[in-house]
């Protein structure tokens, strides 16, 4: 899949989306070939109706101007937003919203199903940005890649080495068939299976996606590493570090209840502080 149809949600609370995340996402629709296009939620703040707290400490007062806050931040990250990508001639759209605070990470899926790959930017795991990944990945039906300027950061001019998780499994199947584009830009690729931690994740099995990926025209080779009773978060964490590797894709595992998400625990480890930016797909 050609990634020619990119969307990068711009956050607005409580703190804005840096210029260099933009900047990142911008070179790097650029070497993908695609058009990148932005989305950035104001967000609105519902204070409980307290009289005492309104009296004692203007709680609706508050509300009112981190509202602002993000309004403002909207109109001047979108601004930046709009002179990068048209500097680099991947200008697409430019969409202001303006949803419940709550509401963020469902606006965003609801608008990244109709792109081909969505870019989470974010500053730090207490930023909020992480409810949105989990909204988009498991409500959008479309893959997300999420970085982290100056930890992890976009490649700018196409992969050197892209890690592709894979156990065989369905939601591994989605998320090769969804880095396809990213995958026929990268130099190698590395087709990843970590034997000995679940049953069907055997020695063998990555051979048939390789043949896959190769006749889509992506230079992959086929590697396995044995868990050794280490949790697998620990086993990628070790092996991208020990590659270089300048992005892992990887299926998504959890499943939603209500609002909240269970995540299976390759996926919470992965999401927790990645080194690398990291894609998925459910």
């Amino acid at each position: 899949m050609s990634l020619r149809d990119i969307l990068l949600q711009i956050d607005t609370y409580p703190d804005p989306t840096s210029s260099e995340a933009i900047d990142q996402a911008v070179r790097f629709a650029a070497s993908m070939g695609g058009t990148l296009s932005a989305v950035a939620v104001e967000v609105m703040i519902k204070a409980p109706n307290n009289r005492l707290a309104n009296y004692l400490i203007g709680l609706g007062q508050l509300a009112r101007e981190e509202e602002q806050k993000s309004r403002q931040f909207c109109v001047t990250a979108l601004e930046d937003f709009r002179v990068r990508a048209g500097a680099a001639g991947v200008l697409g759209d430019v969409i202001h919203l303006r949803d419940d605070v709550y509401d963020v990470g469902a606006t965003v899926a609801q608008r990244a199903r109709t792109r081909d790959l969505c870019l989470v930017p974010v500053l730090d795991q207490y930023d909020g940005q992480r409810a949105v990944i989990e909204a988009v990945v498991f409500g959008a039906g479309r893959p997300v890649l999420t970085y982290r300027p100056g930890i992890a950061d976009l490649p700018g001019a196409g992969p050197d080495l892209v890690v592709l998780a894979w156990d065989g499994t369905r939601t591994s199947a989605r998320a090769m068939a969804g880095s396809l584009g990213v995958l026929q830009k990268a130099r190698k690729v590395r087709v990843l299976t970590v034997t000995g931690e679940k049953p069907t994740a055997t020695a063998g099995l990555g051979e048939d996606a390789q043949r896959h990926l190769v006749a889509h025209g992506v230079n992959a080779v086929v590697d396995e590493v044995d868990a050794g009773g280490r949790a697998i978060g620990r086993v990628f964490d070790d092996y991208l570090e020990r590659q270089g590797a300048d992005l892992f894709v990887m299926g998504a595992y959890g499943r939603s209840r209500a609002r909240e998400f269970i995540l299976g625990g390759a996926t919470e480890h992965m999401l927790k502080a990645p080194k690398v930016p990291l894609m998925l797909s459910h």
